[in-house]
């Protein structure tokens, strides 16, 4: 009975009512190795359609766009170093993310930096 009452408290928490599944939200992060050029898209209900929207912004600055990163009901993060090489990383929390995609950079570069991070509404 406890774990019925959790389950229908953080339901109410986030606003649905019993029985009503929780929306999944997309980002996405696009980037040119090219020329240093980033995109990102937040809230969007498929995968398709936040990096449709991610590589579009990131044409806007120019350079041959690439999704390197997607998340569903999360965060993501892009780091950036020597060269314009790059690492990517997501998680649960801003700093999972963020750290996973300096230690995926740094496998590639030196002077590794978060260029973009973005978090999903839950």
């Amino acid at each position: 009975m406890r774990g019925i009452l959790v389950v229908c408290l953080a339901m109410l928490c986030a606003g649905l009512a019993p029985g009503q599944a929780a929306a999944n939200n997309y980002g996405a992060i696009a980037y040119s190795t090219a020329t240093g050029a980033h995109g990102w898209s937040i809230d969007y209900p498929s995968r398709s359609a936040a990096e449709s929207v991610a590589l579009q912004n990131c044409r806007k600055h120019g350079g041959d766009c690439i999704v390197p990163i997607w998340v569903r009901n999360g965060y993501a993060a892009l780091a950036v170093g020597s060269g314009n090489a790059y690492g990517s990383g997501w998680g649960t929390t801003r700093g999972l993310a963020e750290s996973f995609a300096l230690q995926s950079c740094r496998k590639v570069a030196g002077n590794c930096a978060i260029r973009r991070w973005i978090c999903t509404t839950r």
